[in-house]
Protein backbone atom coordinates (compact mmCIF):
# COMPACT_ATOMS: atom_id res chain seq x y z
CA UNK A 1 0.00 0.00 0.00
CA UNK A 2 1.40 3.37 -1.04
CA UNK A 3 1.47 6.12 1.56
CA UNK A 4 -1.17 8.84 1.24
CA UNK A 5 1.11 11.49 2.70
CA UNK A 6 4.85 12.03 2.48
CA UNK A 7 5.95 13.80 5.65
CA UNK A 8 8.85 15.75 7.15
CA UNK A 9 9.33 16.12 10.92
CA UNK A 10 10.85 19.44 12.03
CA UNK A 11 11.82 19.56 15.72
CA UNK A 12 14.93 20.67 17.59
CA UNK A 13 14.40 18.25 20.50
CA UNK A 14 15.95 14.84 19.65
CA UNK A 15 13.86 12.94 22.19
CA UNK A 16 10.61 14.47 20.94
CA UNK A 17 11.58 13.78 17.32
CA UNK A 18 12.40 10.13 18.03
CA UNK A 19 9.18 9.69 19.98
CA UNK A 20 7.10 11.04 17.09
CA UNK A 21 8.99 8.82 14.63
CA UNK A 22 8.13 5.81 16.77
CA UNK A 23 4.46 6.77 17.11
CA UNK A 24 4.08 7.31 13.37
CA UNK A 25 5.35 3.85 12.40
CA UNK A 26 1.89 2.32 12.76
CA UNK A 27 0.32 4.64 10.14
CA UNK A 28 0.72 3.09 6.68
CA UNK A 29 -0.70 6.24 5.10
CA UNK A 30 2.26 8.33 6.26
CA UNK A 31 5.82 8.01 4.95
CA UNK A 32 8.50 10.02 6.76
CA UNK A 33 10.96 11.14 4.10
CA UNK A 34 13.16 13.55 6.08
CA UNK A 35 13.80 15.23 9.43
CA UNK A 36 15.11 18.67 10.35
CA UNK A 37 16.34 20.16 13.62
CA UNK A 38 15.61 23.83 12.89
CA UNK A 39 13.43 26.03 10.70
CA UNK A 40 16.13 26.87 8.16
CA UNK A 41 16.91 23.23 7.51
CA UNK A 42 13.20 22.46 7.44
CA UNK A 43 12.58 25.15 4.82
CA UNK A 44 15.29 23.72 2.56
CA UNK A 45 13.98 20.15 2.90
CA UNK A 46 10.38 21.17 2.21
CA UNK A 47 11.27 23.08 -0.95
CA UNK A 48 13.44 20.16 -2.09
CA UNK A 49 11.10 17.24 -1.35
CA UNK A 50 7.70 19.02 -1.48
CA UNK A 51 6.00 16.80 1.13
CA UNK A 52 2.25 16.67 1.56
CA UNK A 53 2.54 17.02 5.34
CA UNK A 54 4.90 18.41 7.96
CA UNK A 55 5.01 17.93 11.72
CA UNK A 56 6.30 21.29 12.91
CA UNK A 57 7.65 22.43 16.27
CA UNK A 58 7.07 26.12 17.00
CA UNK A 59 10.05 27.23 19.09
CA UNK A 60 13.31 26.32 17.34
CA UNK A 61 16.73 27.88 16.86
CA UNK A 62 17.73 29.81 13.71
CA UNK A 63 14.12 30.18 12.52
CA UNK A 64 10.94 29.33 14.44
CA UNK A 65 8.01 27.42 12.97
CA UNK A 66 5.88 30.45 12.07
CA UNK A 67 8.81 32.28 10.47
CA UNK A 68 9.54 29.19 8.40
CA UNK A 69 5.93 28.92 7.21
CA UNK A 70 6.01 32.54 6.08
CA UNK A 71 8.91 31.79 3.72
CA UNK A 72 7.52 28.63 2.12
CA UNK A 73 6.69 28.48 -1.59
CA UNK A 74 5.42 24.91 -1.39
CA UNK A 75 2.57 24.74 1.15
CA UNK A 76 2.16 21.33 2.81
CA UNK A 77 -0.48 20.52 5.39
CA UNK A 78 0.75 21.27 8.90
CA UNK A 79 0.44 19.54 12.24
CA UNK A 80 2.01 21.67 14.95
CA UNK A 81 3.83 20.02 17.84
CA UNK A 82 4.75 22.17 20.82
CA UNK A 83 4.70 22.29 24.60
CA UNK A 84 2.99 25.65 25.00
CA UNK A 85 -0.72 26.19 24.56
CA UNK A 86 -0.60 29.89 23.70
CA UNK A 87 0.42 29.01 20.14
CA UNK A 88 -2.82 27.12 19.49
CA UNK A 89 -4.91 29.82 17.84
CA UNK A 90 -2.12 31.09 15.63
CA UNK A 91 -1.56 27.50 14.55
CA UNK A 92 -5.14 27.30 13.31
CA UNK A 93 -4.76 30.67 11.58
CA UNK A 94 -1.85 29.20 9.63
CA UNK A 95 -4.20 26.51 8.23
CA UNK A 96 -2.74 23.75 10.37
CA UNK A 97 -4.49 20.40 10.36
CA UNK A 98 -4.11 20.07 14.09
CA UNK A 99 -2.18 21.02 17.18
CA UNK A 100 -0.44 18.45 19.39
CA UNK A 101 0.75 19.22 22.89
CA UNK A 102 4.03 17.58 23.91
CA UNK A 103 4.70 14.96 25.06
CA UNK A 104 2.47 13.62 22.29
CA UNK A 105 0.06 10.86 23.26
CA UNK A 106 -0.71 7.99 20.87
CA UNK A 107 -4.47 8.47 21.28
CA UNK A 108 -4.21 12.19 20.53
CA UNK A 109 -2.09 11.51 17.46
CA UNK A 110 -4.74 9.03 16.26
CA UNK A 111 -7.29 11.85 16.27
CA UNK A 112 -4.94 14.17 14.39
CA UNK A 113 -4.34 11.58 11.67
CA UNK A 114 -8.06 10.91 11.34
CA UNK A 115 -8.67 14.64 10.97
CA UNK A 116 -5.87 14.80 8.41
CA UNK A 117 -7.56 12.12 6.31
CA UNK A 118 -10.96 13.84 6.56
CA UNK A 119 -9.54 17.11 5.27
CA UNK A 120 -7.30 15.61 2.60
CA UNK A 121 -7.72 17.72 -0.52
CA UNK A 122 -9.34 20.59 1.36
CA UNK A 123 -7.68 23.93 2.02
CA UNK A 124 -10.11 25.00 4.72
CA UNK A 125 -10.17 23.56 8.19
CA UNK A 126 -13.02 25.17 10.07
CA UNK A 127 -14.24 23.31 13.10
CA UNK A 128 -15.97 25.94 15.27
CA UNK A 129 -16.24 23.69 18.32
CA UNK A 130 -12.49 23.05 18.42
CA UNK A 131 -11.61 26.71 17.88
CA UNK A 132 -14.11 27.75 20.57
CA UNK A 133 -12.48 25.31 22.99
CA UNK A 134 -9.04 26.71 22.23
CA UNK A 135 -10.23 30.29 22.63
CA UNK A 136 -11.79 29.44 25.97
CA UNK A 137 -8.59 27.80 27.17
CA UNK A 138 -6.50 30.79 26.10
CA UNK A 139 -8.87 33.25 27.76
CA UNK A 140 -8.48 31.53 31.11
CA UNK A 141 -4.81 30.60 30.93
CA UNK A 142 -2.29 32.29 33.20
CA UNK A 143 0.78 34.04 31.89
CA UNK A 144 3.08 31.43 33.38
CA UNK A 145 3.57 28.26 31.40
CA UNK A 146 3.23 24.66 32.55
CA UNK A 147 5.73 21.96 31.72
CA UNK A 148 4.27 18.52 30.83
CA UNK A 149 5.88 15.45 32.42
CA UNK A 150 4.98 11.81 32.02
CA UNK A 151 4.16 9.64 35.05
CA UNK A 152 3.26 6.16 33.89
CA UNK A 153 0.25 6.48 31.60
CA UNK A 154 -0.57 10.00 32.81
CA UNK A 155 0.70 13.45 31.91
CA UNK A 156 1.16 15.89 34.76
CA UNK A 157 1.43 19.63 34.09
CA UNK A 158 3.92 21.28 36.45
CA UNK A 159 3.14 24.97 36.86
CA UNK A 160 6.04 27.36 36.41
CA UNK A 161 5.59 28.84 39.87
CA UNK A 162 6.06 25.38 41.42
CA UNK A 163 9.45 24.86 39.79
CA UNK A 164 12.61 25.65 41.77
CA UNK A 165 15.09 24.60 39.09
CA UNK A 166 15.83 22.29 36.16
CA UNK A 167 18.87 20.04 36.36
CA UNK A 168 20.61 18.02 33.64
CA UNK A 169 22.31 14.85 34.83
CA UNK A 170 23.33 11.66 33.06
CA UNK A 171 21.76 12.75 29.72
CA UNK A 172 18.38 13.46 31.30
CA UNK A 173 16.72 16.68 32.51
CA UNK A 174 14.76 16.81 35.76
CA UNK A 175 12.33 19.34 37.22
CA UNK A 176 12.72 19.97 40.95
CA UNK A 177 9.73 21.52 42.69
CA UNK A 178 9.43 23.53 45.89
CA UNK A 179 8.30 20.38 47.73
CA UNK A 180 11.56 18.71 46.73
CA UNK A 181 9.90 16.38 44.21
CA UNK A 182 11.81 15.39 41.09
CA UNK A 183 10.23 14.81 37.68
CA UNK A 184 11.83 13.57 34.47
CA UNK A 185 11.10 15.73 31.41
CA UNK A 186 11.63 15.08 27.68
CA UNK A 187 13.11 18.54 27.09
CA UNK A 188 16.78 19.43 26.88
CA UNK A 189 18.13 22.36 28.90
CA UNK A 190 18.93 24.18 25.65
CA UNK A 191 15.35 23.91 24.40
CA UNK A 192 14.01 24.99 27.80
CA UNK A 193 16.37 27.97 27.83
CA UNK A 194 14.99 29.06 24.45
CA UNK A 195 11.35 28.58 25.45
CA UNK A 196 11.31 29.97 28.98
CA UNK A 197 11.40 33.65 29.83
CA UNK A 198 12.15 35.43 33.11
CA UNK A 199 12.11 34.45 35.99
CA UNK A 200 13.92 31.41 34.56
CA UNK A 201 17.65 31.86 34.00
CA UNK A 202 20.45 29.54 32.86
CA UNK A 203 23.21 29.80 35.47
CA UNK A 204 25.26 26.70 34.68
CA UNK A 205 25.53 24.18 31.85
CA UNK A 206 23.54 21.80 34.08
CA UNK A 207 21.06 24.22 35.71
CA UNK A 208 18.22 26.60 34.89
CA UNK A 209 16.81 28.25 38.00
CA UNK A 210 13.62 30.10 38.90
CA UNK A 211 14.92 33.49 40.08
CA UNK A 212 11.77 34.02 42.13
CA UNK A 213 12.83 31.01 44.22
CA UNK A 214 16.29 32.26 45.22
CA UNK A 215 16.80 32.45 48.99
CA UNK A 216 20.26 34.02 48.97
CA UNK A 217 23.25 34.64 46.77
CA UNK A 218 26.88 34.93 47.74
CA UNK A 219 30.28 35.02 46.07
CA UNK A 220 32.20 31.78 45.68
CA UNK A 221 35.58 30.88 44.23
CA UNK A 222 37.05 32.34 41.02
CA UNK A 223 34.44 35.14 40.79
CA UNK A 224 31.60 32.61 40.70
CA UNK A 225 28.47 32.80 42.84
CA UNK A 226 26.68 30.26 44.98
CA UNK A 227 22.90 30.45 44.79
CA UNK A 228 20.82 29.01 47.61
CA UNK A 229 17.35 27.99 46.51
CA UNK A 230 14.09 27.98 48.47
CA UNK A 231 13.37 24.27 48.06
CA UNK A 232 13.00 22.02 51.10
CA UNK A 233 16.68 21.01 50.88
CA UNK A 234 18.05 24.54 50.51
CA UNK A 235 19.90 23.41 47.37
CA UNK A 236 23.14 25.27 46.63
CA UNK A 237 23.99 25.84 42.97
CA UNK A 238 27.37 27.17 41.84
CA UNK A 239 27.23 29.36 38.76
CA UNK A 240 29.14 28.55 35.59
CA UNK A 241 31.82 30.95 34.40
CA UNK A 242 30.17 31.59 31.04
CA UNK A 243 26.92 32.68 32.75
CA UNK A 244 28.43 35.24 35.13
CA UNK A 245 27.63 38.31 33.03
CA UNK A 246 23.89 37.58 32.87
CA UNK A 247 23.81 36.92 36.63
CA UNK A 248 25.67 40.14 37.43
CA UNK A 249 23.39 42.13 35.13
CA UNK A 250 20.25 40.62 36.61
CA UNK A 251 21.23 41.34 40.21
CA UNK A 252 23.15 44.55 39.44
CA UNK A 253 26.32 43.14 41.02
Amino acid sequence: MNATFTAIIIDDEPLALKRLQRLLKKYNEIEIIAEASDGKQGLELIECHKPGLIFLDVEMPVMNGFEMLGKLKHQPKVIFTTAFEDYAIKAFEENSIDYLLKPIESERLDKAIEKLKRFNGSDTLTEPAQIHTLLKALATKKENKSIPVRIGDKILLIKAEQIIYFEAKEKFVYIITEEGREYLTDFTLTSLEEKLTFPFLRVHRAFIINCDKIKELYRGFNSSFTIVMKDSKGTKISTGRSYLDSIKHLFEL
